[in-house]
């Protein structure tokens, strides 16, 4: 009988905790919402914020798994108010299997993957590929190209990488020991550019990797006919979108790489911290857990885009993703390229005219996108970077994580200070960046 009566106390004092740890964690939730409510009429706007629009923010106070409390806070769009601005309403739900209280998060939790199959959609149709489930998301563009890099190089496995390869591709290789072969070509030189790896791929690689875009110099790379030699020669392509995604014509379809890896915050225009990989081939998982689907087995699933996603997605940033796509769809991605082909002409052919200030522009207009770098005589690149914050103009300086751009082009080893646009800039922006520039180059030539 005591051995009974113990227990029965200690299984009530094990309740009572559970009640008042629900009641604490209750507690901290409605503590968030009200700051919430407090900060967010700040950021009003006469258009839905991209980052709160049909956003849910899931909480599991436990585990990944889904076991415990769980709280959903779901931000819902609500009438316009007497500004004339979306009014928006934080709406609680929450469960516990443990406490009893009834699971009422169902709604949220089917919201969340609603939205996830839409954003999935948009971007299979965006980019024209054959299936949603090819689509799968990723931390950023880095985390993507990993996953198509290690799936398909093996290590000390031989690889031909262009001439203008960011870090995110260099690195992965070098830690595998592969044997890299740079199809090396001058800026802004098509032709050449396929010549070289025309004659890279006879030396039978396991793969290719091309970005599609410069980083640092905004050359469009001719991905088209890349993919063709590749597909000839039945080797895989790893195509790096991060400067082309949302600006670019990118048709997954007809270039059939392996992979095409892109950010989420850069021409899609949705938060940083998202990104997206379209699968064309078997893919090996980088990160292995729970995916909410075959759970009885231990390995991963063998199907997309289970396979890759473990663990809780970022859904908040799903839904800025989901909305910048929704941006660049109605935009049209050649009308935000027109623009910031134009923006970048009037920004190149300024710099020609500023005395000891040296400018990256094609003569074609065509194979340059909306980056541009440039240097100025006795300056290092920092230097002119952080004057230029001085007068409220942001700009990238050094070497912009592509030590073999600044090795093909001859920049090296200071790199370059880089102007890049988007669909928001305007003309009188390049104005003033230029008559900023003006007066910081003719200080250093009085100096």
């Amino acid at each position: 009988m005591a051995d009974v009566a113990a227990k029965t106390a200690k299984s009530d004092i094990t309740k009572r905790s559970d009640v008042l740890r629900f009641a604490g964690k209750l507690l901290s939730v409605f503590f968030v919402v009200a700051l919430l409510c407090a900060v967010l009429p700040t950021c009003a706007t006469g258009e839905e914020p991209a980052l709160f629009r049909a956003s849910l923010m899931y909480n599991d106070t436990t585990n990944a798994a889904g076991s415990g409390v769980k709280v959903a806070l779901m931000l819902v769009p609500q009438n316009k108010n007497d500004d004339g601005y979306n009014a928006y309403q934080f709406v609680l739900h929450y469960d516990s299997e443990r406490l009893g209280y009834g699971a009422i998060s169902a709604t949220g939790a089917q919201q969340a993957d609603e939205l996830l199959f839409r954003c999935r959609s948009a971007a299979a149709e965006l980019f024209s590929v054959p299936s949603s489930e090819q689509v799968v998301f990723t931390m950023n563009a880095t985390h993507g190209l990993n996953i198509a890099i290690k799936s398909l190089v093996r290590p000390c496995g031989r690889v031909v990488v262009s001439g203008y390869e960011h870090n995110a591709v260099t690195r992965p290789l070098h830690a595998l020991g592969a044997e890299v072969i740079v199809a090396a070509a001058p800026l802004f030189s098509p032709q050449e550019t396929v010549e070289a790896f025309e004659r890279a791929l006879a030396h039978e690689p396991d793969a290719v990797i091309c970005t599609h875009v410069s980083n640092v110099f905004g050359a469009i790379l001719p991905i088209e006919r890349i993919a063709q030699l590749c597909r000839g020669a039945s080797v895989p392509l790893i195509i790096d979108a991060s400067q082309s995604a949302g600006s670019l014509p990118i048709d997954f379809s007809a270039l059939a790489p392996a992979f095409l890896a892109m950010p989420g915050h850069k021409g899609l225009y949705g938060p940083q911290g998202t990104g997206l990989l379209l699968c064309g081939s078997d893919a090996l998982p980088l990160i292995e857990g729970g995916t909410g689907s075959e759970s009885l087995r231990q390995s991963m699933p063998d199907f997309l885009p289970d396979r890759l996603e473990a663990g809780t997605h970022n859904v908040p940033g799903i839904a800025g993703l989901e909305a910048g796509i929704a941006f660049v769809r109605a935009q049209r991605p050649e009308r935000i390229l027109h623009h910031s082909r134009a923006l970048i002409r009037r920004a190149g052919e300024g710099l020609g005219k500023i005395p000891n200030v040296h400018g990256f522009l094609s003569l074609e207009a065509s194979l340059q996108a909306g980056v541009l770098s440039f240097t100025v005589d006795g300056l290092s690149p920092e230097s002119v970077a952080e004057e230029m914050a001085k007068r409220g103009i942001a700009l990238r300086a050094g070497l912009h994580c592509a030590p073999f751009a600044h090795k093909t082009v001859g920049t090296l080893p200071d790199g370059t200070v880089r102007l890049s646009v988007s669909a928001f800039n305007r003309e009188s922006e390049i104005d003033t960046f230029l008559s900023s520039l003006r007066a910081i180059a003719a200080g250093q030539a009085k100096n």
